[in-house]
């Protein structure tokens, strides 16, 4: 076998069609694209999602769900967390100053504490918002909690 002998498999390699070649080609003429109408002017695109007059699909289905524009969003941390770093950075106070040090926040993040988990370690934690049940759980553990105003989210 020789390189100039390589060939495709019969049929694996097919002409395409060669329109505006005259009238004789059978594809003269309007060249395939019908009378008049967009889709035989120069420079027509289909508009996404067009179904050819159709509803289409984006117009069927219906609209639901809002974003709230006031919505606060938070950082959630609970017990069992607070209590892992507490024993991992041995600190005396969690507060959002920490948790930027090791970039477990970002500068404008809002952050909650949440009482699922256990604290074993008398803590002084300053957030945005806690529950009930964590603040009942923090002071139960001899440690203090008080919510930070935020000054630039309103």
């Amino acid at each position: 076998m020789d390189l100039h002998s390589l060939k495709p498999a019969r049929g694996s390699i097919k002409q395409g069609k060669r329109i505006a070649r005259g009238q004789g080609s059978g594809r003269g003429g309007t060249s395939t694209k019908g009378h008049k109408g967009s889709q035989s002017r120069a420079g027509y695109k289909r508009r996404f999602g067009y179904e050819g007059g159709q509803m289409p699909l984006q117009r069927r289905l219906p609209k639901f769900g809002f974003k709230n524009v006031n919505r606060k969003e938070y950082r959630v941390f609970n017990l069992s967390k607070v209590q892992y770093l507490i024993e991992k950075y041995n600190v005396k106070e969690f507060d959002l100053e920490l948790l930027k040090t090791h970039r477990l926040i970002k500068r404008n993040d809002l952050v909650k504490i949440l009482a699922n988990g256990e604290l074993k370690s008398k803590v002084e934690i300053k957030v945005h918002a806690f529950s009930e049940a964590a603040k009942k759980a923090v002071e139960a553990a001899g440690g203090s909690i008080a919510a930070i105003e935020n000054k630039k989210r309103k």
